[in-house]
């Protein structure tokens, strides 16, 4: 995220702080209603999303299969529009300071920092989970679903997908991947320029991954941000990467702007590695042939970040029924299955399966097996808890100042 918003986010949290809620838009009458109510209300509603665009395989899940569906099943249209982290919490933020009475979207792709701000600035719905009649086949209990970021989630966002950070390597070029931070240093001293990673958020999940690990391993960041923490951790994280930085891509002078930059060095041979936020993207990114069919997916012995994400509602969305029974399709059986097939996402679902009929039990016990990423169950001992959010925003910063620039 860049910098303005967080600047924005300060000074309006100063200028809340004597008016909080006063102009917020009713919505909790429609909560008490009966769903068969708000399902009538909701039909021939458009609803407009506002999420991250950059994967033709999750744009084509949703214009192709929950568009159509929603409408098919429910009245209710969809409208996307391109939008992620920031540039929402501007967006939602500059309405409330103008005293809008309606948001320009109603529903969001969120999770992390983004939902910590948006919540910090009260621009979100809810608590609306509970009202979801497909909300009856999560387990909110789980932790890497009741909390995001740290934060426990009460119902302001509803969790939609369920992911850990994966390392991708060329089987071909690479038999035997490192499995922990020592080992990982040593491989890339032995063959520089082979390995990068993004610095964006998934190049910063991998950071925050190691984070943990300097911390000493899964727990050693949870609760509060702590500074303390933070500023010994992070050092002994930054001499490390500087340490090995001129055996980097590009000398380390340079990083990929994007995840997706970072698997089109990949594919073209440039780097040995790239690595995702989603373990099951392989599979899906090698049956659109963008990867090579060498590539494989796995998680360091000392752990990676699992996390949800989510669907949040506008506080102000002007489509209330509508965004509440789209996210509801959204968690039902059959839109979490047909996103979880390698071949159209790959994507975990939110779903406690042993919750499910027995019937869609049957189905989720036979999705299509990945060909090139791990198992789920063989990683989800290896699965770290995401630290608070500002772990996030810290890290983002201080990985400019203390290693890009130098």
């Amino acid at each position: 995220m860049c910098s303005r918003p967080r600047v924005l986010l300060l000074a309006f949290l100063l200028l809340a702080a004597c008016g909080k809620g006063k102009d917020a838009p009713a919505g909790g009458d429609l909560l008490a209603r009966p769903w068969p109510e708000i399902e009538r209300q909701a039909r021939g509603e458009t609803v407009t999303l506002a999420m991250w665009m950059g994967d033709p395989f999750i744009n084509k899940y949703i214009s192709e299969y929950v568009a159509p569906r929603l409408k098919q099943e429910s009245g209710v249209n969809l409208n996307v529009v391109s939008a992620q982290g920031g540039q929402i919490v501007s967006m939602l933020m500059t309405e409330i300071e103008a005293h809008k009475p309606q948001s320009t979207v109603d529903l969001t792709w969120i999770n992390g920092e983004t939902f910590y701000q948006l919540r910090q600035i009260d621009a979100l719905f809810g608590p609306f989970t509970e009202k979801l009649p497909n909300a009856k086949f999560i387990d909110f209990k789980n932790p890497f679903i009741r909390y995001d970021f740290q934060q426990e989630v009460k119902g302001y966002e509803c969790p939609w997908g369920n992911v850990q950070l994966a390392l991708i390597y060329n089987s071909a070029r690479v038999p035997d991947p490192p499995k922990n931070r020592d080992q990982l240093a040593a491989w890339v001293k032995a063959h520089p320029g082979r390995f990068t990673f993004d610095n964006t958020f998934t190049g910063m999940t991998f950071l925050k991954s190691l984070l943990i690990d300097f911390a000493g391993g899964p727990g050693s960041l949870d609760g509060p941000f702590d500074e303390a923490k933070y500023k010994k951790f992070s050092g002994q994280l930054w001499d490390y990467l500087n340490a090995i930085k001129k055996d980097f891509w590009k000398q380390g002078e340079t990083f990929p702007a994007s995840v997706a930059q970072l698997h089109q060095l990949f594919a073209a041979g440039e780097v040995d590695f790239t690595m995702s936020n989603n373990d099951g993207e392989v599979d899906n990114k090698v049956l659109q042939g963008s990867l090579p069919e060498t590539s494989r997916a796995y998680v360091l012995d000392t752990g990676t970040i699992q996390n949800s994400h989510y669907m949040g509602i506008a506080k102000r969305a002007p489509h209330l029924a509508g965004a509440l029974v789209a996210v509801n399709f959204m968690i039902s059986p059959e839109a979490q299955y047909e996103k979880m097939k390698p071949a159209v996402w790959g994507d975990g679902t939110v779903l406690d399966v042993t919750r499910l009929p027995a019937e869609w039990q049957a189905k989720f016990a036979n999705v299509p097996e990945r060909r090139f990423s791990p198992k789920r169950a063989d990683i989800q001992s290896k699965a770290l808890r995401e630290p608070a959010s500002e772990y996030m925003i810290r890290i983002s910063d201080d990985f400019r100042k203390q290693v890009l620039e130098k």
